[in-house]
């Protein structure tokens, strides 16, 4: 089995924006396997920005996306399945990329543990109705 191009694509587009003096931001898709600050979800997303001001010890690899964050001056640790991520933009420009939504399924690998005011009865993901102007 090959790896998934998703979490190279979403860093060479971080890179992208961060070279361009743009923000990234991502929305990703929410359930029970997601750490985020839940006042914040919307309709099962949340929009993040993760640039480097925004965001402390962002961590992009194969699985997970996390970091530190302040929300209404309250530090979060943020964790997110790259599965879940449904897009990565500019905020100033609108260019990124839309991505199919992967459900985490928990494996062998550990999981980080989860917050209890994060557990939800979700549905399968909704197709986000957000328009993105695509990189060209």
């Amino acid at each position: 089995m090959t790896t998934s191009t998703k979490p190279y694509l979403i860093r060479a587009l971080y890179e992208w924006c961060t070279d361009n003096n743009q923000t990234p931001h991502i929305v990703a898709w929410v359930n029970e396997h997601t750490r985020v600050p839940m006042q914040y979800v919307r309709e099962n997303e949340i929009v993040l920005n993760i640039g480097p001001t925004a965001s402390h010890n962002l961590n992009i690899d194969n699985d997970w996306i996390s970091f530190s964050a302040r929300f209404g001056g309250v530090a979060h640790d943020i964790w997110i399945p790259v599965g879940h991520v449904v897009s990565l933009f500019a905020r100033e420009s609108g260019e990124g990329m839309g991505f199919e939504v992967e459900p985490y399924e928990p494996s062998d690998k550990e999981q980080p543990e989860q917050e209890t005011e994060n557990k939800q009865e979700t549905d399968a993901p909704a197709k986000s109705g957000k328009v993105l102007k695509f990189v060209k």
